[in-house]
């Protein structure tokens, strides 16, 4: 009897260091179970508005935080990460500003993973609004990643043109020069020409990217979510 106990017991000595090892041990909430989000990052807002994160990290207060554009929702909407939807809701837009077209974001930290390089697209701090001539890119999870010039200062205030393309989807879409966010999409500069044509060719309207730097100048005065930013280091 002595020696089926031994056995038994080795056995499922065995058997709980095999489930360990697979992450079956009956633990919850690790890592792996949160879902990363960064700059780039398509969101579902509301269930059926579909955008781009600008970027990701904490605040002053400690809370971890992003940005989209204003116009894919309001304060109180529910954000979901396009590509888990199946995770429900991770955020919500708790601030925003209609004039400078942007929402701030708060997640829920125990559910997201934030990151400074999403599917490529890195963004390792906060750049000056680039100057004429300046290459910019953009990430947003409609057209993906395009770069283009830097043209200048935009009509309204806080607001730069680029010769980077845009399409519904990707505003919110972070906009780096030399992997430092300078902006977020906000729109096509004109509805007279095409958004995006082909790839490598910027034969397309500019976008209007409205300044990170007015958009974190803006919170900070108000004092409101998202104050005293910092994006996730790399």
């Amino acid at each position: 009897m002595q020696t089926v106990h031994r056995c038994v017991a080795a056995a499922v000595a065995v058997l709980t260091s095999v489930l360990a090892l697979v992450g079956l041990s009956g633990t919850t909430a690790t890592a792996d179970d949160k879902v990363p989000l960064g700059g780039g990052a398509g969101i579902v807002v509301n269930g059926d508005t579909l955008c781009t994160l600008t970027t990701i990290g904490t605040d002053n207060a400690g809370d971890l935080v992003g940005f989209t554009s204003a116009h894919c929702g309001g304060p109180g909407a529910q954000v979901a990460a396009e590509a888990a939807k199946d995770r429900g809701t991770l955020g919500t837009m708790v601030a925003g500003n209609d004039n400078l077209d942007y929402a701030v974001i708060r997640f829920d930290p125990a559910r997201v993973a934030p990151v400074a390089n999403y599917d490529g697209f890195l963004i390792a701090g906060i750049g000056p609004d680039p100057a004429f001539g300046q290459i910019a890119c953009k990430q947003g999870r409609t057209t993906g990643n395009s770069c283009g010039v830097t043209w200048g200062p935009g009509q309204d205030p806080g607001t730069i043109v680029m010769q980077v393309c845009g399409r519904p989807g990707d505003s919110g879409g972070p906009v780096t020069v030399n992997n430092l966010l300078v902006g977020m999409i906000h729109g096509a500069f004109s509805e007279n020409l095409p958004t995006c044509v082909i790839k490598y060719i910027p034969l397309h309207t500019p976008a209007v990217v409205v300044s990170i730097n007015a958009v974190l100048a803006d919170v900070n005065s108000k004092n409101r979510p998202g104050a005293g930013f910092v994006p996730v280091p790399v």
